[in-house]
């Protein structure tokens, strides 16, 4: 038996749509990521992109569990002597980039600084609203919550 590698040409796409809903920020990611991956797809091949698209709604309503709200740091750099930068959750859930904590959190999760994650991550769209663009793709809702009890916080 010969072990299958699959071509770019012969990956078939579906695009899937969850709700981001009271979901726990690292669970939600861990499951994203899988999705654009494909590791969910018996044809996975690693060097190669064959996962789904992946349309997430209501990105501003996630949670964190514990303190990680508060306490858990983002850190950038400006490039310049003594330029490093902190935020913290909330403050970017509070601002106008609300969707920028899923985005960043999925980011971590894929393969690093390679084409292959990039062009994954252009598999993905991030939105902070219940309304998304993509209804004539016809994408297919999964009920993220529903898969395991602590994929979801209830404040």
């Amino acid at each position: 038996m010969k072990t299958f590698s699959a071509k770019p040409a012969e990956i078939e796409k579906d695009w899937i749509v969850v709700d981001a809903k009271g979901a726990v920020v690292g669970r939600l990611a861990a499951f994203v990521a899988s999705r654009l991956r494909g590791k969910h797809r018996p044809d996975y091949t690693p060097h190669v992109d064959c996962g789904d698209n992946v349309v997430i709604v209501n990105a501003d309503q996630v949670v964190f569990t514990g303190n990680k709200l508060t306490d858990k740091r983002y850190y950038r750099h400006t490039g310049h002597p003594g330029g490093i930068k902190s935020t913290t959750p909330a403050e970017v859930l509070g601002g106008d980039h609300a969707e920028r904590v899923v985005k960043k959190a999925v980011e971590r999760m894929l393969p690093k600084e390679s084409p292959l994650a990039r062009q994954q991550m252009s598999n993905l769209r991030v939105y902070t609203g219940a309304e998304h663009p993509h209804e004539a793709q016809k994408p297919k809702t999964i009920d993220f919550k529903a898969l395991n009890a602590k994929n979801v916080r209830i404040k």
